[in-house]
């Protein structure tokens, strides 16, 4: 059995920071159709000048004017969005029932929090985005399976979470957003991005409940990140988010002192368990430093001295499109960096495929 280096006692769980990957993924297809409609916004206005006192009277409306990037760009983006959300807002005096402008509109309200300047006060970001969470459960109580909806709306509660630590107010949110990933899920089961952001809700609830609740919500979490891996092998996301939510069940399965019966794993294993996720994560994607650093944590815990061995039938070594008749029977083992042939004499070679 592999021992715990001694200096992980000190390591904080921090230290392996949790990937989040892709946020709202519809948002850059409206502001790129938006912004081919933007040359034509000045000869728009006079149209739309009617309704500006009604826009301004919306606290949605308001809280998108009041929103100044913080350089050019972003200034220019938020041009953009203002241009959306008048679009929106004029379509919904239309029609009130509208879920696709409701659903856009939460998305530019979404894309304005992120948009805030760092050092603003007035509008807040998490104004923002509690707006949009209303355009958000407005738009699904009119369509029901707007799954994208639901998604970018788990999203939205997610970041108002963020802004308050390990809160009661906090935990409420969290589990807001996991139930919104659920049904994300549920809606459009073939979201690998949607089961790993799920995944990473439930490991921030992990932190804030009772000790007597962490355990089942970490297990849940497990669940989500392997669920995202099996419609996606290669989502290197959630497979190092596995790395980070396995090498946290070690350090508390630790410090209680034993796992609760003989079938559970122990601390060591799933520190083993852990770093190997870690090292696949990092192979995906070797110049992501945030793998290269937690690689450098972990290391040492990888099982000695690879990962896995055995036999697999391959074809002749530089000619790929061998028929199956040349194919041999070869010992290969791969490690944290590669699969490799074991040769004759005990020599190795890197595989090239």
């Amino acid at each position: 059995m592999m021992a715990k280096p001694a200096s992980t006692d000190q390591i904080s769980r921090p230290e392996l920071r949790k990937d989040e990957g892709n946020r709202t993924f519809t948002m850059r297809e409206l502001l790129s159709e938006l912004k081919n409609d933007e040359d034509d916004v000045g000869s728009r206005n006079s149209q739309e000048s009617t309704h500006q006192q009604s826009y301004q009277n919306n606290a949605a409306m308001e809280l998108i004017n009041s929103v100044t990037g913080a350089d050019d760009e972003g200034r220019s983006r938020q041009r953009i969005l203002v241009y959306a959300a008048r679009r929106y807002a004029t379509a919904l005096q239309r029609n009130p029932e509208d879920y696709d402008a409701l659903y856009n509109w939460a998305l530019v309200l979404q894309e304005s929090a992120d948009n805030v300047s760092p050092d603003s006060t007035s509008p807040s970001k998490d104004a923002l985005l509690e707006e949009a969470c209303k355009k958000y459960d407005e738009a699904t109580r009119l369509c029901a399976t707007l799954h994208d909806a639901f998604y970018n709306w788990a999203i939205a509660i997610s970041d108002r979470a963020k802004m308050r630590g390990r809160t009661k107010e906090a935990e409420e949110l969290w589990e807001q957003a996991t139930k919104n990933y659920e049904k994300a899920v549920q809606l459009n089961w073939n979201s690998p991005q949607a089961l790993n952001n799920w995944g990473l809700a439930l490991q921030e609830l992990s932190a804030i409940v009772p000790a007597r609740e962490k355990q089942k919500i970490v297990r849940t979490a497990i669940s989500k990140f392997r669920a995202a891996i099996q419609l996606q092998f290669d989502f290197h996301r959630a497979i190092y988010n596995l790395g980070t939510v396995l090498y946290g069940l070690a350090e508390d399965t630790s410090r209680t002192g034993s796992s609760t019966n003989a079938k559970e794993v122990t601390p060591n294993e799933l520190y083993s368990q852990s770093a190997i996720y870690i090292a696949a994560a990092h192979a995906l994607k070797p110049n992501y430093s945030v793998y290269s650093s937690a690689l450098r944590l972990v290391r040492s815990m990888l099982p000695l001295p690879h990962l896995k061995d055995g036999y697999l039938t391959a074809p002749p070594v530089g000619n790929t499109t061998a028929p199956h008749s040349d194919w041999k029977r070869t010992k290969f083992f791969l490690n944290h960096e590669a699969l490799q042939q074991v040769k004759k004499n005990n020599c190795f070679s890197r595989c090239p495929w």
